[in-house]
């Protein structure tokens, strides 16, 4: 069974900063894509991030230059680290393995795997 989980949301004051893990068993994950996607309330689900399984690195438009993702083959655990956060980035964010697309309407999607999703809420 293939598992993905997400921790490290939490409430952050605009300005500061949080690091979401996600941990994926079950999956060859040396071989995977990972990605993080968000949605906030009203909106549609949000490419964050994509780190692909060749190294290919790609950002959404709206956290380039405030949001870092790694990844750690050996621990099979991807990271997306968020600085300067503001109250735009408050919203559920999820682990995605093998998707990367953009243009979603929901999270999770049909395609791929997902984790159960991590709140995270930045205040002003």
């Amino acid at each position: 069974e293939v598992q993905v989980v997400e921790s490290g949301g939490g409430s952050v004051q605009a300005g500061g900063s949080l690091t979401l893990s996600c941990t994926v068993s079950g999956y060859p994950f040396d071989d995977s894509d990972v990605s993080w996607y968000r949605q906030a309330p009203g909106n549609e689900c949000e490419l964050v991030s994509l780190f692909s399984s060749d190294g290919t690195i790609t950002y959404g438009d709206s956290v380039k230059g405030r949001f870092t993702i790694s990844r750690d083959n050996a621990k099979n655990t991807a990271y997306v680290r968020m600085n300067s956060l503001q109250s735009d980035d408050t919203a559920v964010y999820y682990c995605a393995v093998d998707v990367g697309m953009t243009g979603l309407r929901q999270c999770p999607y049909v395609l791929g795997y997902w984790g159960q999703g991590t709140q995270v809420t930045v205040s002003s």
